[in-house]
């Protein structure tokens, strides 16, 4: 590695082709000047000046030299003003994966805040199921992923960022028709939920107390919690859905909960990343963000 004092000898004498005026610049002696061209011309092999006692000249290799230095110079001075936190961080560019509904409700109208928060942040966003977004962090080609899925994989790690409570709702004209009050009632309704592998009623289930085992007369699977909730509102069944997505719903008794007494057991959504990426500080200060941030 060529010394950053010795590149600043070089360039003083290039610009001022004098050694005595290069040294009384860098406050060295014409002889210290000397001695770290000397140095610098060794480590490279080659002449940069050719002198004589009357003046002095940069070779061709001098010449050329002049602009790399200037530019090693000036990215050292960027890494200590870097290093004491002088500048603006680094430009960056990650994509954060979601669910649809998520990322349409809560994460696309954030951005205004990260980019005032974390300005040389650039977030791509990848929307997918659970299981697709996990196994993508994990694949390495996506960076993070939000979400409230459980994290068995030792090679990911996440962050909290909000408590997720859910309700067990149905829509108000079919629960007058067909009452839900009792264990009893379950096999007159058609539960609505998402997956076999991550069911959104096994909050209902796992309720610390009161939770019931309710057999439905059937079951219909709709892949996305979206498409839960519209064949909730118009009455094709009941299900458990997250309490943020269905609150304006609540408010205005397009929907109406069910079996009140019994407390779903809550989650959390969560920053998804993998537990060897180097960049964990970066997803630290994304988790703290997004944290502040209302669910909605």
């Amino acid at each position: 590695m060529l010394s950053s004092d010795s590149l600043q000898c070089f360039l003083e004498a290039a610009r001022l082709l004098n050694f005595r005026a290069a040294a009384r610049a860098v406050a060295l002696t014409p002889a210290a000047l000397g001695q770290r061209i000397q140095q610098l011309e060794g480590q490279l092999g080659t002449r940069l000046f050719a002198r004589t006692t009357r003046r002095v000249m940069l070779t061709e290799a001098g010449r050329n030299l002049v602009p790399y230095a200037e530019r090693a110079l000036s990215a050292a001075y960027d890494c200590e003003r870097a290093g004491r936190g002088d500048l603006a961080p680094p430009p960056i560019e990650i994509t954060l994966g979601t669910r649809h509904e998520l990322g349409m409700s809560w994460i696309v109208p954030m951005r205004a805040v990260l980019q005032t928060k974390q300005p040389g942040l650039t977030l791509h966003l990848y929307f997918g199921s659970s299981a697709d977004l996990l196994g993508r962090v994990r694949a390495g080609e996506i960076e993070c992923a939000v979400g409230s899925m459980r994290i068995t994989d030792p090679k990911l790690d996440a962050l909290r960022l909000h408590r997720e409570d859910y309700v067990f709702v149905g829509a108000p004209e079919l629960l007058r028709s067909a009452p839900l009050s009792r264990a009893s009632d379950a096999l007159h309704h058609t539960l609505i939920d998402t997956h076999v592998e991550l069911p959104l009623f096994s909050y209902f289930r796992a309720a610390p107390k009161g939770g019931e085992r309710l057999r439905f007369g059937r079951v219909v699977r709709m892949g996305t919690i979206a498409a839960v909730r519209e064949l909730v509102l118009t009455g094709e069944g009941v299900a458990v859905l997250p309490k943020y997505l269905v609150d304006g719903d609540l408010a205005r008794q397009q929907l109406r909960r069910i079996f009140t007494g019994v407390p779903l057991a809550p989650d959390y959504f969560r920053l998804i990343f993998r537990g060897d990426d180097p960049r964990r500080s970066l997803y630290e200060a994304l988790a703290r963000n997004m944290a502040t941030v209302p669910l909605q």
